[in-house]
């Protein structure tokens, strides 16, 4: 049997990667490194959830407990149009030493099962950090799954965040740029 290093987000994200691999006769062991979540309290909700689904679901997990936030802007700041990139590159760099380190078989990440994520972007790095560190990168398109994985983690209540993690993700939540106040006839009265 292969073993296989997960690089895990979350609980909900992790269920279908989980399952398929199980599936494909692998031994899964799950890694949870993410320096870009943000806040604190959301990277403890996330990082609990998982270990709950986890022992449920007998999977051995490593957990990076360190919330290295100061990690994660050192790499993207005055570099944030390509944010994604260089997260999917911290990310994925880790779980390739972790793996070289552990001698598994492989690498992948459950970033691969949401519809959301440059799929693309996030195999081109794998593949490119596999041949650096010599550990294969598994590719999976996992989004099939995703709407399954919705489903039964809603069943399972789990904790189902609402953005990727990171500062940025979250302003886009919730912040949308107001065009300029005199494109708006604001004048003098409108706002800075």
């Amino acid at each position: 049997m292969k073993k296989i290093l997960l690089h895990t987000c979350c609980g909900p994200c992790s269920i279908y990667p989980l399952d398929s691999l199980r599936n494909k006769n692998f031994e899964v062991y799950g890694l949870f490194y993410n320096p870009n979540i943000h806040p604190y309290t959301e990277f403890k909700k996330r990082r609990d959830q998982l270990e709950q689904y986890a022992r449920q679901q007998n999977w051995k997990v490593i957990f990076d407990d360190e919330y290295r936030l100061d990690e994660y802007l050192q790499e993207v700041v005055h570099r944030e149009a390509r944010r994604c990139q260089m997260c999917y590159n911290m990310r994925l760099r880790k779980t390739a030493q972790v793996a070289k380190k552990g001698n598994f078989d492989a690498f992948s990440t459950t970033l691969l099962v949401s519809p959301f994520q440059k799929h693309e972007l996030i195999r081109e790095i794998g593949e490119n950090l596999a041949e650096q560190y010599g550990v294969p990168f598994y590719y999976e398109d996992f989004r099939p799954g995703f709407q399954e994985a919705v489903a039964k983690s809603k069943e399972l209540e789990m904790y189902r965040q609402q953005y990727c993690g990171c500062i940025y993700s979250e302003r886009d939540r919730y912040y949308r740029p107001k065009k300029n106040a005199r494109d708006k006839g604001g004048g003098k009265n409108g706002t800075l």
